[in-house]
């Protein structure tokens, strides 16, 4: 299993980077998925995480490969989806930015027995999802503001004036949603994991 995740992230991350719609865009969004895959590759031994959990953030990264690759305002497929005037594969992006880390934030505070009781557990893993996505935000601004018009694709705003407003909505929703999916699945595959340790 592990390497069949390593094989598929590696294979996505090479289709990313032939041949990008722009260099510095593709950099910019790819990195964290390189450095989260680089964090679970070092962190398998000493704590390794649920199945689950290690497919979505490989859903996640192949995401954030595929918005590099083509600029998140440019993925095929996404132009006026739905009625909508502006490609909105970002939106599916900021989505996953809230699932996912909801699911890690939530196997994280479980295994290390930092909160107890379901209902404040899932107030603080949606209140640090929310937290990650304006953080993520921010880190968008500064790079604007550092590099200019380079970093228009990255920005991923495509003139929608509330775009920052509405990826953490997006984010919020992705964290609510895989707390009220997910949490079922999650708890077996929690148990199974602690009997085998």
């Amino acid at each position: 299993m592990k390497y069949l995740w390593v094989i598929l992230f590696l294979a996505v991350l090479v289709w990313s980077g032939f041949n990008p719609k722009d260099q510095f865009t593709w950099f910019l969004e790819v990195l964290p998925a390189v450095i989260g895959g680089g964090i679970l590759v070092f962190t398998y031994n000493s704590f390794r995480l649920t199945p689950l959990l290690y497919f979505f953030i490989l859903f996640h990264c192949i995401v954030l490969m595929v918005g590099g690759h083509y600029t998140y305002a440019e993925v095929p497929f996404f132009d006026e989806l739905l009625g909508a005037t502006r490609n909105n594969y970002d939106k599916v992006g900021h989505f996953f930015q809230g699932f996912v880390p909801a699911l890690l934030a939530r196997e994280i505070l479980i295994r290390k027995h930092v909160v107890n009781g379901d209902k404040w557990r899932n107030i603080i893993i949606v209140a640090i999802c929310l937290a990650f996505s304006a953080f993520y935000e921010l880190i968008e601004w500064w790079i604007a503001l550092s590099t200019g018009e380079d970093a228009e694709a990255f920005l991923g705003t495509q003139g929608y004036v509330w775009d920052t407003q509405s990826d953490m909505m997006w984010a919020l929703s992705g964290a609510i949603i895989s707390l009220l999916v997910l949490s079922k699945t999650h708890n077996k595959q929690l148990k199974n994991l602690k009997s085998h340790e």
